[in-house]
């Protein structure tokens, strides 16, 4: 038998582990399934074996990570009582009659959206079928209606309570709550960002997006009463995980609770709705489990084989400085967003990187919101953005190119708010910083 070294080792698990994904395997199996092999061919099939067990059973029951299940149930409560539409028609009220008005409350709406879902597909998804309609009826073109929807469902990921930061605080062993609030800087500078965009497009071709005429004050009251529930409920918890009253598990579950008695009081959910959410939600959680799970496996295989010494060796040999090395890291990023799903890229790939980003003397926490914006920019961008797929699954008559022509200008504002942050850790930094 040919003995391989740990390096040859670790290089066959990455090639076999990207056929299979090529090949339609879910990416948690993948990892796992890559991760037991490489493991038992070093340290024999029984440890292997006694790691997928004791690995399994830590993550489903450790305190840390109910936080995961306990907020994509409040996102499932919040979605099925209908606020993405109440959040909408508010902000359509007030400037919704402007030129390029509606882009902008769909922006606002999807700020407000994820600042209580927390998943950057979801919000796609979901303003695909709410805000889309809305401003095809109004005259918007194709392209600037779903390059706006595109562009604001990744403030899911950023804006607190964000499931791939929550992920992201885990692998690395970091404050989750610190990290929830460093995202509401970068995150509300990215709504702010997005909506001078569609102004500067305004500007630019004056007679492209359509204007209508102004609600009546009813129809702006009207709109206030709607938004006070998530409001509420957004400051109660991001207010309570601040102030140090709650941990992030049990801001979870106050969420939770909270979206439900909200939800049932206002008459918004019913039994076959409470039922929709707890399925949906426990649906999402096996499957991010699933791939936690693989990762962890994955993660040990290639402790084992010593490959994030190896790589830190690497990229801090080249010479590139520190920042030439953040940019290379950043790149790997963008290519793998044509290719896989947010969740699956930071846990695959952060415990390799992390090593690097801790000898280069990065702050851990401005790293996991600049890779988590990295992230989710390769979701929209040519030539495969995964959440483009989002919105052309929900809408079927708008083909690919005309999505990615629309969301091309919010691509560049992105990129311009990647180097601000980077410039600028303060935007990240402060709020996390005046924790209790």
């Amino acid at each position: 038998m040919i003995e391989l070294s740990n390096d040859l080792v670790a290089i066959l698990g990455f090639v076999i582990l990207f056929i299979l994904m090529l090949l339609r395997v879910p990416v948690g199996m993948a990892m796992g399934l890559v991760g037991v092999v490489g493991y038992s061919y070093i340290a024999g099939a029984g440890p292997a074996l006694k790691l997928v067990g004791q690995t399994s059973m830590r993550t489903v029951t450790d305190y840390t990570f109910g936080v995961i299940p306990m907020f994509m149930l409040m996102g499932a409560f919040v979605s099925v009582s209908g606020v993405s539409k109440e959040l909408f028609k508010a902000a359509n009220a007030f400037i919704g009659h402007l030129r390029g008005g509606l882009g902008v409350a769909t922006i606002l709406a999807c700020g407000g959206f994820a600042a209580i879902c927390g998943s950057s597909v979801a919000t796609a998804a979901t303003f695909s079928t709410v805000a889309y309609p809305e401003m095809r009826r109004f005259g918007y073109p194709q392209s600037f209606s779903a390059g706006v929807i595109a562009a604001g469902g990744t403030l899911g990921a950023m804006l607190p309570p964000s499931t791939v930061l929550a992920v992201y605080a885990i692998l690395t062993q970091q404050d989750i709550g610190k990290l929830f609030m460093a995202g509401v800087g970068p995150g509300l500078l990215a709504m702010m960002m997005y909506v001078i965009t569609i102004f500067i497009i305004v500007l630019i071709r004056p007679d492209w997006l359509p204007s209508h005429k102004a609600e009546n004050k009813g129809a702006k009251l009207e709109g206030l009463k709607n938004v006070w529930a998530p409001l509420v409920l957004f400051v109660f918890v991001i207010g309570g995980l601040y102030g140090g009253f709650f941990t992030p598990t049990e801001a979870g579950g106050v969420g939770a609770t909270g979206a439900f008695i909200l939800g049932v009081l206002r008459g918004k959910l019913d039994k076959a709705g409470i039922k929709e959410a707890l399925l949906t939600a426990t649906r999402t959680s096996a499957a991010v489990f699933t791939v936690l799970i693989g990762a962890l496996i994955f993660g040990y295989f290639l402790t084992i084989t010593q490959t994030p010494q190896r790589l830190t060796e690497l990229l801090t040999g080249l010479g590139l400085g520190k920042y030439g090395v953040l940019a290379l890291i950043m790149l790997m990023y963008l290519v793998l967003g044509c290719l896989m799903d947010a969740m699956a890229m930071i846990i695959l790939t952060v415990p390799i990187i992390f090593p690097v980003i801790v000898q280069m003397g990065f702050d851990p926490i401005w790293f996991g919101v600049i890779i988590v914006m990295t992230v989710e920019l390769g979701l929209i961008h040519p030539p495969v953005g995964m959440n483009v797929f989002v919105i052309k699954s929900v809408i079927k008559e708008v083909s690919f190119s005309t999505i990615f022509k629309g969301v091309l200008p919010f691509v560049v504002t992105d990129l311009v708010r990647l180097l601000i942050l980077i410039l600028f850790p303060i935007i990240a930094l402060w709020l996390p910083s005046k924790m209790i």
